[in-house]
């Protein structure tokens, strides 16, 4: 019987090692200059974001009687790539795993990537990391693969001060970490 139960925990053991290895990437290709990875961290994680970009219409920081949509923060679900959910990505920007780790990125770069009708490509570098999880030893994360997201190009002016608007996108991010 002792035998038998050593089998199982080894069988849980490899399924739970497998779940925990479906969201490590591999380096992602044709990656514009500007958003290349400085150092050489190794690619730890690639999750996919859906979910919305949130714009409110406020006054232009140029001129005070233009109004411009504005954003003010994503939300999105993270999943790897077998579609399991992994966390949230919402303001800061942050993304944050169910395992209660965290990281909070600041803006290094970003390209308009190859679709004109979507949110550009970024690299962001880790400005705050938290907690013993997937994302605890993140230095840099990049924005790719963008589908959406672009503020709408009409609509924002003195009478829809302050409205906001959810801009459905989707965006596929890697995260960097020390190599081993």
């Amino acid at each position: 019987m002792k035998r038998r139960g050593s089998v199982c925990a080894a069988a849980c053991l490899t399924v739970i090692g497998a779940g925990c290895a479906s969201h490590k990437a591999a380096p992602p290709v044709s990656v514009p200059a500007a958003l290349q990875v400085p150092g050489a961290p190794a690619p730890a994680h690639l999750l996919h974001g859906s979910g919305v970009q949130i714009y409110a219409c406020r006054p232009s920081p140029q001129n005070a009687a233009q109004f411009v949509w504005t954003l003010e923060a994503p939300a999105a679900d993270l999943a790897d790539r077998a579609g399991k959910d992994v966390g949230r990505h919402y303001e800061g920007p942050t993304w944050e795993a169910n395992d209660g780790s965290k990281v909070v990125g600041e803006l290094v770069a970003r390209d308009p990537g190859p679709t004109p009708s979507a949110i550009p490509w970024l690299l962001l570098r880790a400005k705050s990391v938290s907690g013993k999880g997937i994302f605890a030893k993140v230095q840099y994360i990049q924005r790719l693969n963008t589908v959406g997201g672009l503020a709408p190009a009409t609509g924002c002016d003195s009478a829809h001060a302050t409205q906001r608007v959810r801009v459905a996108y989707s965006a596929d991010y890697y995260f960097y970490a020390p190599r081993r």
